[in-house]
């Protein structure tokens, strides 16, 4: 019987990613809940993915966007489709374990104030060792830079288990979300200016401005491959990195404060910029400032992109935010590691 079990929906958003399917999909298929659909959200992919599909996974229910809209329009319109009490935004390229689910439902279900957690996320290729894009929970500093327990910049950890207590965090990564429906509602769902990269932390400190809490659960555990759609050598990569980590700024921060800090992101920004050229990587060069172009013009013009309403609680959750700089932390303090930072930096 399923009538007290919390209807859950794992979704995959797919774009001719038909060769991570044939070779994770049938993990996910695995996967041991009682009240379970597994969903492909497919933006109009041509590589036969949605025929793989029908042919190889029947009972894999499909949701075929006209065209790609990009991971934040695609999952908006997807999701909007899916009847569950949760939601699992799950990338095509991750493995998971028969019972991932189970631990993170019963951990949001004993919370009511829990909109959104994520499992430990482990690198598919180096299977001792974090991978980058959620690692153990996400965290970030005053000026908007997103960090890990396990991951700091390019800093990646092993795993021997120091992080293997559940907590409040910050964000969680896009790879692996679990989400309550009520609250992806609430939040109005990705901001599709982002397209992609980042978008999952602006939702995250949405839903935290809400007052909600967002959590990383130990006991589930999955494995990531990464890069799968853009690499770390692709310049639209560094455009959206830079670009959007502006707008989750403008996005989240009272009005002044964003200011402030748009203005230090700037000058930090530039030097970044002078890094890449120094580096001979021009086209990475010529990303940041286009970012910096793109959020400035955006400021003073109406955009009709989809946007989110943002509703600031009166007491807004600032768990997980570092009340300094990563940059000065890493480069010039040299702490490399999560556990080197200060814990009473930290809300």
């Amino acid at each position: 019987m399923t009538q007290n079990i919390p209807k859950v929906a794992i979704v995959i958003l797919n774009w001719n990613g038909v060769k991570h399917l044939r070779q994770f999909l049938p993990s996910v298929m695995s996967s041991i809940y009682p009240n379970l659909d597994i969903v492909l959200g497919d933006n109009a992919s041509s590589d036969g993915s949605v025929e793989f599909i029908k042919k190889e996974y029947p009972s894999v229910k499909i949701i075929q966007n006209d065209e790609n809209y990009g991971f934040t329009g695609g999952y908006n319109r997807v999701l909007a489709q899916v009847e569950a009490d949760y939601f699992i935004l799950l990338n095509s390229d991750v493995e998971v374990s028969p019972g991932w689910i189970h631990p993170v439902i019963e951990m949001m279900e004993g919370d009511p104030l829990i909109g959104a957690a994520a499992p430990k996320i482990r690198a598919f290729n180096q299977r001792t060792h974090f991978e980058h894009a959620g690692a153990a929970g996400g965290f970030i500093d005053s000026y908007g830079y997103p960090f890990c327990q396990g991951r700091m910049f390019y800093e990646i950890e092993e795993d021997h288990g120091q992080y293997q207590q559940s907590k409040e965090v910050f964000w969680a990564t896009g790879a692996a979300m679990f989400i309550k429906k009520k609250c992806w509602q609430e939040a109005g769902g990705f901001d599709e200016r982002f397209f992609a990269h980042m978008e999952e932390i602006d939702l995250c400190w949405r839903l935290k401005n809400m007052g909600y809490k967002v959590m990383y659960c130990a006991e589930s555990e999955v494995y990531h491959l990464g890069g799968g759609t853009l690499n770390t050598e692709n310049p639209f990569k560094t455009y959206l990195n830079f670009r959007n980590n502006l707008l989750l700024l403008a996005n989240n921060l009272p009005f002044w404060r964003a200011t402030i800090v748009v203005i230090i992101r700037f000058w930090m920004d530039l030097l970044a910029l002078f890094r890449f050229l120094g580096e001979g990587k021009r086209k990475d060069a010529w990303a940041v400032s286009k970012a910096h172009q793109n959020f400035f013009i955006g400021l003073f013009k109406r955009n009709k992109t989809k946007r989110p309403e943002i509703t600031h609680h009166a007491s807004p959750n600032k768990k997980g935010l570092y009340r300094g700089s990563l940059v000065w932390a890493f480069f010039v303090k040299k702490k490399h590691h999560f556990t080197d930072l200060e814990g009473k930096r930290f809300y």
